[in-house]
């Protein structure tokens, strides 16, 4: 924090440089200074404490995929697992995927699914945010110039839940063409209590599909069911046209993928072990 301090703005923090690096490369970022933050201690742990899982920020994409502790959430794995390819999740990490707040990541999508908190430090002290509201718009956080992510906070989700993560790309390098997390909570009679729906790549930022949400609320998981909530996911999408598929194209997308991730975390939430990540255009 000192260093931040006396190096200014122009100043960056740099742990697995997957984010920033790429970004100089192209020239869109040209910091004066780089501050290796890898060795300060007690910022890479993994934990699960009084219902609640920590990650800390400097944890790697590879050690989430590889922790049993972090694997309590198979949405989290899912995500870790499916990051780009195995060299950038042995040094990418979770703090330093949220603090960008790239809308085309997928740690937002997931994490927004959940209850999740952040937690920072600076030279004010301490404080505890809801990603909700630590992410304000496109690699815009609430963190401050002279602050640093400390840890990852998920609440463990309750009994009879599942959760999915189904991201389509061309290539393991390349970012998604779109995404869909979902986790949900089952009732009696195998009705949905409880959904969180968020779509990704598919907007300036991830989208809570509220409408989709709505369509399973209560309601048995019915074929009929999912079909709604494709459609209201496929209406809430704000996709753009680009070099990975027209809008229309993307729509189309995002509603089976959201129905894709709805079965699978329904069947997670009834106890089956069912496999979900990422899907490759060419396989």
């Amino acid at each position: 924090m000192q260093l931040l301090q006396e190096l200014g703005e122009e100043a960056k923090l740099i742990a697995g440089g997957q984010s920033l690096i790429p970004l100089m490369k192209m020239r869109l970022a040209r910091p004066a200074a780089l501050i290796d933050i890898n060795h300060i201690p007690g910022l890479s742990g993994i934990e699960r404490h009084d219902g609640e899982i920590r990650l800390g920020a400097l944890a790697r994409h590879a050690d989430i995929e590889a922790s049993s502790v972090a694997a309590a959430i198979p949405i989290v794995h899912d995500c870790a697992a499916g990051i780009a390819d195995i060299q950038v999740r042995n040094q990418g990490t979770i703090g330093g995927s949220i603090a960008e707040a790239d809308p085309s990541g997928d740690w937002g999508a997931v994490l927004l699914t959940l209850e999740t908190l952040v937690r920072s430090f600076g030279p004010q002290g301490e404080r505890t945010v809801t990603l909700e509201e630590f992410i304000q718009d496109a690699y815009t956080t609430v963190l401050g110039h002279d602050e640093l992510v400390r840890e990852v906070i998920v609440r463990i989700p309750p009994k009879h839940s599942g959760g999915a993560f189904v991201a389509f790309k061309r290539s393991a390098p390349v970012y998604a063409t779109a995404n869909a997390a979902v986790q949900l909570t089952l009732g009696d009679k195998d009705t949905c209590k409880d959904v969180r729906i968020v779509l990704g790549c598919v907007g300036l930022m991830a989208i809570r599909a509220r409408e989709a949400e709505a369509e399973l609320r209560g309601r048995p998981l019915t074929g009929k069911a999912l079909q709604a909530a494709g459609e209201a996911a496929r209406a809430a999408a704000e996709p753009q046209g680009d070099l990975r598929g027209s809008a229309d194209y993307k729509r189309v997308l995002i509603g089976a993928l959201v129905k894709r991730a709805i079965g699978i975390a329904a069947r997670r939430a009834r106890g089956e072990q069912v496999e979900a990540g990422h899907e490759y255009a060419a396989r």
